[in-house]
């Protein structure tokens, strides 16, 4: 344990016994139904104020009424919400949890997916690592849809293991995966009006950053500075920003650096290191990569044309 102050899960068992339940069916993987999940229990309220993280995968579909806390903000949905964990990340209970009237929670180790094609795709699901205020809403049909499938992992584990056993439980997994992906692009199309929003203010933001000239500080900015200016994490600000404007932020970002160098390129008798300087960058030849991996051209084979 890196820290004795953090409590760490290391199996689908060692979960089950934390919270009071019993052993489960299988070692790699569990379902447990929210309901039963009460705080006022003492194996539960053993953990309120603790720092924890585990070596699990977890998805929980909860009761949109029960409310969420994210720092000081408490967030109420009439859906349901749906929320990812991805190993190794640190998560705390707090007195603010209410039971949930539905749902469930899904646990599983990595070791379960290893061997299938979801073993390498499973990083490719970013929603794993959006932070709980970026969780997904739900509709009614889109609950029942993801309950199904849950339902089905339920009476697999309720079989005795055999040699199809894993791959009938990754299959449903991958599948819960990937509708949890098309309603996530669901959510922030129905959002637009806020995600366009966040692109206004994502511009603005890079834009006063360098007519602050924080660049000359510290240097180009990182897409982390922008997600944290505008409350998001970084992966849901990025694949909010790619759903609206096909770009990531660290292209918007790029683009607003190359903006600045033609304009500098065509008008300035600066050298292209003075440049590369003056935009923030330590090195001048990761500019130059930069800049012709965007326009094709390198700084000096751009800057020709005006020379005629």
């Amino acid at each position: 344990m890196a820290d004795e102050n953090i409590f760490r899960i290391e199996s689908v068992t060692q979960f089950f016994q934390a919270i009071g339940k019993e052993k489960p069916n299988h070692p790699l993987i569990g379902v447990i139904d929210v309901t039963e999940l009460n705080m006022s229990d003492e194996s539960m309220a053993a953990y309120k104020d603790v720092k924890m993280t585990s070596d699990l995968y977890s998805i929980i579909l909860k009761d949109g009424s029960c409310g969420i806390q994210y720092g000081r903000n408490k967030y109420d949905f009439e859906e349901g919400v749906l929320q990812f964990m991805a190993p190794n990340q640190i998560v705390q209970s707090n007195n603010s949890h209410t039971p949930s009237s539905y749902g469930f929670f899904l646990v599983f180790h990595p070791d379960l997916v290893r061997n299938f094609d979801l073993g390498k795709r499973i990083k490719k699901y970013n929603f794993f690592n959006y932070e709980v205020h970026e969780a997904l809403h739900l509709s009614k049909k889109e609950e029942d849809t993801l309950m199904e499938i849950v339902n089905n992992i339920k009476e697999e584990l309720k079989m005795n293991i055999d040699k199809h056993s894993q791959e009938v439980l990754v299959t449903n997994i991958q599948l819960l995966l990937n509708y949890s992906q098309r309603f996530y692009e669901r959510q922030f199309i129905t959002r637009t009006n806020s995600s366009s929003d966040v692109v206004s203010q994502v511009e603005e933001l890079i834009q006063e950053y360098y007519e602050n000239k924080l660049h000359l500080e510290h240097g180009t900015p990182s897409p982390e500075y922008f997600a944290d200016k505008v409350n998001y994490s970084n992966t849901y600000l990025s694949d909010m920003l790619k759903k609206e404007t096909g770009k990531s932020t660290k292209d918007h970002i790029d683009e607003h650096i190359i903006e600045l160098a033609k304009t500098e390129l065509a008008q300035s008798g600066k050298t292209v290191n003075e440049i590369a300087y003056d935009l923030g960058f330590n090195y001048p030849h990761y500019f130059s990569r930069l800049f012709k991996k965007k326009t094709g051209e390198s700084p000096n084979v751009y800057r020709a044309q005006f020379l005629n």
